[in-house]
């Protein structure tokens, strides 16, 4: 949710924002509701005060002895009034809030411009592109000869996207969440959580995944309830409607959760293997901090994520997004694409976003600085600490060797308990 004082003084930023972020909201409709919403507001403050004026010319006329009869009239009116204005009021908030819901997070004064992810600003890369004496595998060639996981057998348990992991498989995807929950831990001053795997509406409404995203959303009907697209969902909403004490701030957690999406808009894309699946693994990084450190956070933000391909020797690049590749509530974000040298391509595995008050303003989460100050909305922040099904795509091809075995990178081998993965 924008501060309306944003919308009142920058209207021209904020079209600009529903535009680059592919929004229909009717702008000058909320601009004419919140005129009317002042000036019933205005009239019915100046009605308030014209009514305590009256009961007190009144409560003088009785002790006086005198006909209050007409004041009594003006009063009964006024409070008519009032009444009728308080129902205005509240109709109107009702509506401008409802269609404010609908506006997008601008874009921050930082960011790049760009209509569309062709424009997306590469900031850096790291590392060298392997380059092999032999023809690399996809990590579906491999898998499948190695025996890591069977999308056949996932289908027929659950359906397409829904993958299985077998053996060496599954304990590889076992072994890079623990090795990033105590990278994050130990090194990062990250606080671990456990969230659950389902929230109720209000949780992701706070996050901005609702309304504009439930079409990529699994809901159970019954209950009312979503399965999380990402741990960001839960871990977010923990401070939903409290007050932190400065002294708390600022708040990082990471936690590992199962992730699903039902990819409504991915007609066209690229499915294969683990390159979009509906059911995913990931380590989510989330900061609650102090607006004016907000800025700074982010940029730290990415070197935690970035550290963990860094420790896998995995080589990537830093992609900064341009103003209309931003989702719907990031103001700011950055991708980290790892090189896949069987799909000769990079393929994304974390984005890191700055939301400023965007999150807390929907979820009400709000701090004080000091003790006896006012509270102010916090900055939320989040990045993938990463994603695991393309981190594994990266490992297996970047590992690979000419005897179709998978060497194990180093970080990762106390937790396999094996160097090599191997038929």
């Amino acid at each position: 949710m924008l501060d309306m004082r944003v919308i009142r003084d920058n209207p021209d930023k904020v079209r600009e924002a529903i535009r680059l972020k592919k929004q229909t909201v009717d702008l000058d409709k909320i601009i004419d509701l919140d005129k009317e919403w002042r000036t019933v507001q205005t009239r019915r403050d100046e009605a308030q005060h014209q009514k305590k004026l009256i009961s007190g010319q009144i409560g003088k006329a009785k002790k006086a002895g005198e006909d209050a009869t007409e004041l009594f009239g003006q009063s009964k009116t006024l409070g008519a009034g009032i009444k009728a204005d308080d129902r205005r009021i509240s109709e109107l908030e009702a509506e401008i809030r409802t269609l404010c819901e609908g506006i997008p997070n601008p874009p921050h004064e930082s960011t790049p411009p760009g209509e569309d992810e062709t424009e997306n600003v590469v900031v850096r890369e790291w590392g060298e592109k392997p380059e092999f004496d032999f023809t690399p595998k996809t990590h579906l060639e491999l898998g499948d000869s190695l025996n890591l996981f069977d999308f056949t057998r996932g289908a027929k348990i659950a359906g397409h996207g829904f993958p299985l992991l077998l053996g060496m498989g599954a304990k590889l995807e076992r072994a890079v969440i623990n090795f990033m929950l105590d990278l994050h831990t130990t090194q990062h001053g990250f606080t671990e959580v456990f969230p659950p795997f389902l929230v109720n509406a209000a949780s992701a409404f706070g996050t901005g995944q609702l309304p504009k995203m439930e079409e990529d959303m699994y809901k159970c009907h019954d209950d009312n309830l979503y399965l999380i697209p990402t741990a960001e969902v839960p871990v977010t909403n923990i401070y939903r409607d409290e007050i932190l004490q400065g002294d708390q701030v600022p708040l990082y957690h990471t936690a590992y959760s199962a992730c699903f999406r039902r990819e409504a808009g991915s007609h066209g894309k690229d499915t294969r293997g683990f390159l979009r699946v509906h059911q995913f693994n990931k380590v989510e990084m989330v900061k609650f901090v102090d607006p004016e450190t907000s800025d700074a956070e982010l940029e730290t933000l990415v070197e935690c994520a970035e550290a963990v391909l860094q420790a896998l020797e995995l080589p990537y690049r830093v992609l900064e997004l341009c103003a209309g590749d931003l989702s719907f509530a990031a103001a700011k974000c950055y991708d980290l694409e790892l090189w896949a040298p069987g799909e000769k391509k990079y393929l994304e595995v974390s984005s890191c976003s700055n939301f400023l008050d965007f999150q807390a303003r929907r979820m009400n989460i709000r701090f004080r600085k000091e003790k006896g100050a006012k509270p102010q909305f916090i900055h939320t922040l989040n990045g993938s600490g990463v994603a695991t099904a393309r981190l594994l795509v990266a490992i297996i091809e970047n590992y690979q060797t000419d005897e179709g075995t998978i060497v194990v990178p180093g970080v990762l081998r106390d937790y396999i308990g094996a160097d090599v993965l191997k038929p």
